[in-house]
């Protein structure tokens, strides 16, 4: 009877905890942005899952254009990345099993202080008219990424369609583009967590414009579907996207940043 009731009690214990053995020694590979990489969430985010696991994260940071075609081609168990409009398309084609939300920030408009363009205070779209206007430097990533895109969908708010020696495409990550328009006093679009990240190695640039609905950027969790690529990590990538959204990770990212660079960069959008 006592060897029946352990048993029991046994049982009661574990069903509704994930058993970490499903995982240990597993490598899961994430494709995201390089935003969530340059920031520094990764290295405050990942270790806890990681440990709990027994397992190993693999972060390719690439632009999430990119990151979707890892995933198109089975080359990652699980998405981290910030384009609605190609996540929803994503999913709905069978390469995602559900796009989840994690958290948020947005995007500013930096440039020199000195604002040739006079864009300071205006909506994203206006803002973009007049350096168009003015045919001053402007840095864009040219990299197929979700800030790309974004870019791409204010250019087209504002009815234009960017070309010249003033615009400068780098081809490359947020964190890089970021210091060729500090080296180019030139005008960029870049996500506010890289911007409070590299700001004091950026001090050619200042925020110009803000607050915009335009700039709201939200990131989701993808699982790629195992259904797709037998050879796949689903479990464990399905492990991983709750813990993201779990209280304990939205912890994480409620707080990261806030001694550091003196405000959150992340705002979590399942526990607040």
């Amino acid at each position: 009877m006592k060897f029946l009731l352990a048993l029991l009690f046994f049982a009661g214990s574990t069903m509704f905890q994930p058993p970490p053995l499903v995982a240990a020694g597993k490598t899961l590979t994430l494709a995201s942005t390089t935003s969530t990489l340059d920031s520094g969430l990764f290295d405050a985010l990942i270790p806890p899952f990681e440990k709990k696991f027994a397992c190993q994260v693999k972060v390719i940071a690439v632009g999430t254009g990119q990151a979707m075609r890892l995933a198109r081609d089975g080359n990652a168990d699980v998405l981290l990345v910030h384009d609605r409009e190609a996540e929803e398309k994503f999913v709905a084609e069978g390469f995602g099993l559900e796009r989840l939300d994690v958290m948020h920030n947005d995007f500013v408009l930096v440039g020199p202080p000195q604002d040739p363009a006079k864009t300071k205070g205006l909506k994203a779209a206006e803002a973009f008219k007049r350096i168009a206007a003015a045919a001053v430097p402007f840095a864009s990533r040219g990299d197929d990424s979700g800030t790309h895109k974004k870019e791409l969908k204010l250019w087209q708010a504002a009815g234009l369609q960017p070309s010249g020696s003033w615009y400068l495409e780098s081809g490359s990550g947020m964190e890089a583009t970021l210091r060729i328009a500090n080296e180019k006093s030139a005008y960029c679009l870049v996500d506010r967590a890289t911007w409070l990240a590299h700001r004091k190695e950026t001090d050619a640039l200042a925020i110009l414009a803000q607050g915009d609905e335009m700039l709201f950027n939200p990131y989701s969790v993808i699982v790629v579907s195992p259904a797709k690529f037998s050879w796949l990590h689903g479990e464990l990538a399905t492990r991983f996207a709750e813990y993201i959204r779990s209280a304990a990770g939205q912890a994480i990212i409620r707080d990261f940043g806030r001694e550091r660079f003196g405000a959150p960069l992340f705002f979590p959008d399942v526990i607040r």
